[in-house]
C-alpha cells in the first residue's frame, strides 16, 4: 500500500476548500494538534495530504475524514436540505505547523 500516487497539480489546487474556523475545530486544533479542513466531497486521504503538502509546505503525518449531513431546514410549508459536507481532520509531523494569518 505504500505505492506512490501521481495527482494532478490542478486537481490538487481544488481538493481543500476552506479551513474550518469554529469552536469546535480550535479545540481539536489544541488538544490533537490537528487542523480542519473543508474538502470537496469526492475527495480521497491521499489526495487530501498530497494537496496539504503542497500548498503549505509541510509534512502530514495521517488524515481522518467526516462526512456530515446537512441539516433540515423549512421555510413555510417547503422542507429542505443544506448540502451535505466533508471534512478532514489532518494532523501534522512533529514541529509542523500552518500559519493562516501570515499571508493576511
Amino acid at each position: 500500500m505504500n505505492a506512490v500516487v501521481k495527482h494532478s497539480e490542478e486537481r490538487l489546487m481544488k481538493v481543500l476548500l476552506a479551513p474550518v474556523i469554529s469552536e469546535k475545530a480550535t479545540m481539536v486544533a489544541e488538544k490533537n494538534e490537528q487542523i480542519v479542513f473543508l474538502v470537496m466531497p469526492d475527495a480521497t486521504k491521499p489526495e487530501i495530504k498530497a494537496a496539504v503538502e503542497l500548498l503549505f509546505k509541510v509534512q502530514v503525518e495521517s488524515v481522518q475524514v467526516a462526512n456530515r449531513l446537512g441539516k433540515q431546514k423549512r421555510t413555510g410549508k417547503f422542507n429542505g436540505r443544506r448540502n451535505h459536507t466533508k471534512r478532514a481532520f489532518v494532523c501534522l509531523k512533529e514541529g509542523q505547523e500552518i500559519n493562516f494569518t501570515e499571508g493576511a
